[in-house]
């Protein structure tokens, strides 16, 4: 009996759970541990890579020109805010913003009556003078028979001297007379001129031609070249600019301003047109610096017209390379990087371009600096990524992040 009970313990049950095998076990928890060592490692590396900049490599003949960059505005070297050259009321103003006036054109007019008035006055005292001046001559015609006569009659002795003396005097007077008048005559007549001066003073006309940007008056406002009046009178009816007399004026940093020069090429690009290139060229460095900017002013010509370009506008101004265009293409070869970027000189330079989160060493040989740009001539491309200002840890094929751009 007891050994039927021992076998029975003994007899395999085939339903029973089986035991879970140690070395599975073990195996899955290997693979566990090794997964989150991957992870960590992983997050490792990514902590610890260095994050850098990078910029473009580009062709030296696709704008490697620019030996610097400045900043200003489009300003008119001919602009005038036109007055009236005498104090008077509005009558009608004939300018709105935007119109384009040319020379002499009425842009408005004011009160003229007392003018009008002052120019009959003075052109009557000239009639009334000329009639006086007909009297006198009239007279002394008859004064000079007058004294001929006495003249014979004396040498005849059939007068006596103090006749012949009354008569000579009466021709003298009426000579006298007559000057007198002639120059009374003159004043009428520039009397007359003044006052057709003051009556033409009413009307304001534009004194070059240009386009309105802006009107100031209105009809029967009170108008004054002195702004006699206080606040409620005009000092101007509008504002006229000469398209044609648009300039570009910057600012530039004093310590560069030894790479301006009269007469050099420009690009400008205006904030408005970022995709629009304009050529231009230096006219003038103003002989002055502003000490608390330290900058120096540049006046700049447009060389292409066009009415998409109004004053005030803000530009970007590149200053081209002074040198002629067969010597700017003898070294327009290779690519131009920033500065930072080219790590050493001669034939020890190096550069790290970036591609696929790593970085490439290459030995380059580098040419002439242009502006803040180097020349590399060879063992970079267009379009190519590089590094700038690279850290002395970084080595070829290190795993590097980007800097996010601001």
């Amino acid at each position: 009996m007891e050994k039927s009970e021992l076998l029975k313990e003994l007899r395999l049950d085939k339903n029973a759970p089986r035991p879970r095998s140690r070395a599975r076990l073990l195996a899955a928890t290997g693979i566990v541990v090794l997964a989150l060592g991957a992870v960590l490692w992983f997050a490792l590396a990514e902590s610890s890579a260095p994050t850098v900049r990078t910029a473009v490599a580009r062709a030296a003949d696709q704008g490697g020109g620019s030996v610097l960059d400045a900043s200003g505005y489009v300003t008119a070297r001919r602009q005038a805010t036109v007055s009236a050259k005498v104090t008077g009321k509005v009558t009608e103003v004939l300018i709105e913003e935007g119109m384009r006036v040319e020379e002499g054109a009425v842009l408005a007019r004011l009160d003229d009556t007392e003018a009008r008035a002052q120019l009959a006055l003075a052109q009557a005292q000239l009639v009334s003078t000329r009639s006086q001046l007909a009297e006198i001559r009239a007279l002394l015609e008859q004064a000079e028979r007058d004294f001929t006569r006495q003249t014979q009659l004396w040498e005849r002795q059939l007068i006596a001297a103090q006749a012949l003396d009354a008569a000579r005097a009466q021709r003298d007077t009426l000579r006298a007379r007559l000057l007198a008048a002639e120059e009374q005559i003159k004043v009428a007549e520039e009397s007359v001129a003044v006052a057709k001066v003051q009556l033409d003073n009413t009307v304001v006309r534009a004194p070059f031609t240009g386009v309105v940007v802006a009107k100031a008056a209105q009809p029967g406002e009170m108008i004054s070249p002195l702004s006699a009046g206080g606040s409620f009178t005009r000092t101007g009816i509008g504002t006229i600019v000469d398209m044609d007399s648009l300039e570009i004026q910057v600012d530039v940093n004093e310590a560069f301003i030894n790479r301006v020069t009269p007469g050099q090429p420009v690009e400008a690009t205006l904030n408005a047109y970022p995709d629009w290139k304009i050529p231009g060229a230096v006219i003038a460095l103003i002989p002055t610096a502003d000490r608390s900017k330290a900058t120096v002013k540049v006046r700049i010509a447009i060389k292409q017209k066009d009415p998409r370009i109004v004053p005030d506008m803000g530009v970007r101004v590149a200053f081209l390379n002074p040198e002629p265009a067969g010597a700017r293409a003898a070294k327009a070869q290779g690519v131009l990087v920033p500065m930072e970027a080219v790590r050493g000189e001669g034939a020890k330079a190096v550069v790290f371009v970036y591609a696929g989160d790593k970085v490439e060493r290459r030995q380059v040989t580098v040419g002439p600096t242009v502006g803040a740009n180097r020349v590399v001539l060879s063992g970079v491309r267009d379009g190519e990524q590089v590094v700038l200002a690279p850290p002395e840890s970084l080595k070829d094929g290190d795993t590097v992040k980007l800097a996010k751009s601001n």
